[in-house]
């Protein structure tokens, strides 16, 4: 069933509501007429109004424009002193012409003609009146102003269409701020998705949090932590929600903290007498980097020296996901140095030492998608592979000192391949500009021989469009965050860089340039504040003493302070005290013979000297036998002779 249109409620209406239709509904008012609209009436007030304001637009720009030159052919007189006539024919003619131009269009031409004018020739826009226009008699609003409007959009259209073919002037860098990490390189940088937080690590395996909106100008840090201990710090990344940071050190285990820094997981180490690195349930030598999933919460991977690529999950800390093992053409393994997901997270591509490129599907771990034997020169450790934004070409950046682009979708050669980029670190990494038309790497420097700096390459062409001297010192790290518009650098002393322009950026460094450095407070520094607390009221205070005769006195009375000592034990000990010298025969000849400082050199003589005490007081071995020892039955009888020649030699000499 059709709606009935405007005219046919009206005419229904028109004539009231129907008195017999009330009283049959059983109230009053049914059937009143309802508001109706006339929409070419309408139409036809918006149309004049709008001619209206349109031509006194026009008529009002006229004037000024006629102003405008009327002052302009003015200064071209006074510059060149024309005769009283000469300048009468200009000033009539200045007039003649702005007449003609608030003329309208079947005028124009008439009076307005550039050979009548001395001076300079009219702008060509004041010779397009828009009289035609007004005289055909448009039906509707009138087109946009063909003066200084038109002129501005058409400026804004070069000016845009110049920033396209000239993506240089959207590099943001009119303005810089210095973030200090410390004295040795910036090896780490990550930005959390939002752009409010900066996190850098270093080789001092320190991990410093920074807070754009929390901070003043004095750009210090609000945390320092050291997660991984003694080993630096390789690679920081912020996960897509932004509230976990991957933490990639110089050991075999990767941690993840939150955005505090308090660690969530701790990647689990492998065993490394396993020759099947599949079977291990971790890496088992020096990671390089990781990355996060671009698209699945709470999964990642990381590259290390044991050949091996692995995928983890958060939620499970004590075994890998997968594992890719790049292999050579030969079959034999070898060691990624960088790896990274596509924009979309179905692939990942990895960079080796042999100087291939391999990418895998996520979910085939077997054989890579795609492979470039010798990408990059082998035994040049490529630091970095990233994926543009709209995920059909790849950046390399390599140990050879080169940039190279390849598109994925003919992974045969390289599109473009760029030289004479120094790099000294095995970091080094490049980037893609928001709108994808930049690439950006970094060069190192030897220390004191120049300055690092930041390069940006066209991807249409690749040509080397800009650069920017960072300070002197290598260039390591370099971000692009596509949110805030600005470019994060880390360099080799040390220091983290923002580049950011007012009028091109968003929040970010701007936040915190604009906050003036708090100033400590004097007063604070100076007064000090009296502390009380119970035990210092008077009816807890100790008694002072005022004189040491009156302590002395009551010590004396004091049994455990006036105690005598106990003189040291003479003799065996006694009251389980030892004595001094101990109560055991060890102590005795100790004491008794070893501590005998009688002169031995003579050992013959020391024993001859005991001889007469032995014989006339036996002690040790006659007592033993006087009891058992037979007595003797048959004696020889020895002439005195012989008892003499037998005697000891101790008797001779007495005799």
């Amino acid at each position: 069933m059709e709606r009935p249109g405007p005219s046919e409620v009206t005419g229904s209406d028109a004539s009231g509501p129907d008195p017999q239709l009330a009283v049959t509904m059983g109230f009053t008012g049914f059937g009143k007429k309802a508001r109706t609209f006339d929409l070419e009436a309408m139409f036809e007030q918006t149309r004049r109004t709008a001619v209206e304001r349109s031509r006194k637009t026009l008529e009002a720009r006229a004037k000024e424009e006629e102003m405008n030159r009327e002052k302009e052919l003015r200064r071209q007189n006074e510059d060149i002193e024309p005769t009283s006539s000469g300048s009468n024919v200009v000033r009539d003619d200045s007039k003649s012409s702005s007449r003609d131009t608030s003329s309208s269009g079947s005028e124009e031409g008439t009076g307005s003609s550039d050979d009548e004018l001395i001076g300079p020739p009219l702008p060509l826009k004041m010779t397009e009146e828009p009289g035609d226009h007004t005289e055909e008699g448009i039906v509707g609003p009138l087109p946009p102003p063909l003066y200084e409007e038109a002129d501005d959009d058409d400026d804004d259209d070069d000016g845009e269409s110049e920033d396209e073919e000239n993506p240089v002037q959207k590099i943001p860098d009119s303005h810089e701020i210095t973030l200090k990490h410390g004295t040795k390189t910036v090896s780490a940088l990550g930005l959390d998705p939002s752009g409010a937080r900066l996190v850098t690590g270093g080789y001092d395996y320190d991990v410093k949090f920074w807070d754009f909106a929390g901070m003043d100008a004095s750009f210090k840090a609000f945390r320092s932590l050291q997660p991984c201990e003694c080993h630096q710090i390789k690679s920081l990344q912020y996960s897509n929600t932004g509230d976990m940071i991957l933490v990639v050190s110089g050991s075999s285990q990767a941690k993840v903290i939150d955005r505090d820094g308090f660690e969530v997981m701790e990647c689990i180490k492998g065993d490394q007498y396993i020759v099947d690195m599949a079977n291990t349930k971790g890496h088992t030598a020096m990671l390089h980097t990781g990355s996060w999933h671009p698209k699945i919460k709470g999964e990642f991977m990381t590259c290390s020296n044991d050949a091996t690529v692995r995928t983890w999950e958060v939620e499970n800390p004590r075994k890998q996901k997968s594992v890719f093992k790049p292999r050579t053409v030969q079959g034999k393994k070898v060691i990624p140095t960088t790896c990274t997901y596509s924009r979309d997270g179905n692939l990942i591509a990895a960079a080796c030492q042999n100087g291939s490129i391999q990418i895998w599907d996520r979910n085939l771990t077997v054989h890579p998608k795609f492979l470039y034997k010798q990408a990059h020169d082998p035994g040049t450790d490529t630091s970095c592979v990233a994926f543009s934004y709209d995920g059909n070409v790849l950046a390399s950046r390599g140990g050879d000192d080169t940039l190279k682009l390849w598109d994925i979708r003919q992974f045969n050669k390289p599109l473009f391949s760029a030289s004479d980029l120094p790099t000294m670190f095995p970091m080094t990494d490049c980037c893609f500009s928001p709108d994808d038309k930049l690439v950006v790497t970094g060069t190192s420097v030897p220390r004191g021989c120049g300055s690092g700096k930041l390069v940006f390459f066209e991807r249409r062409t690749f040509q080397r469009v800009y650069e920017i001297d960072i300070t002197d010192a290598s260039v390591v790290r370099c971000l692009w965050h596509p949110k805030l518009n600005q470019i994060m650098v880390g360099t080799g002393n040390g220091l983290a860089k923002v580049y950011y322009d007012p009028n091109k950026s968003q929040r970010g460094a701007k936040l915190c340039v604009v906050k003036t450095q708090r100033k400590a407070k004097q007063a604070e520094t100076l007064t000090q504040d009296y502390i009380i607390t119970p035990h210092a009221l008077p009816m807890f205070r100790e008694p002072r003493q005022r004189s040491t005769r009156k302590q002395l006195e009551k010590d004396r009375l004091d049994p455990l302070k006036s105690h005598k000592p106990e003189p040291p034990v003479a003799g065996p000990g006694r009251g389980g005290r030892v004595g001094t010298h101990g109560g055991t025969l060890s102590s005795y000849i100790v004491k008794n013979i070893a501590l005998d400082k009688t002169d031995d050199s003579n050992p013959r003589e020391a024993i001859l000297r005991h001889a007469k005490a032995a014989e006339d007081n036996p002690y040790w071995v006659s007592p033993a036998y006087s009891k058992t020892q037979p007595k003797t039955m048959f004696a020889q009888v020895e002439s005195d002779d012989e008892e003499t020649k037998n005697e000891p030699e101790w008797k001779k000499r007495k005799i």
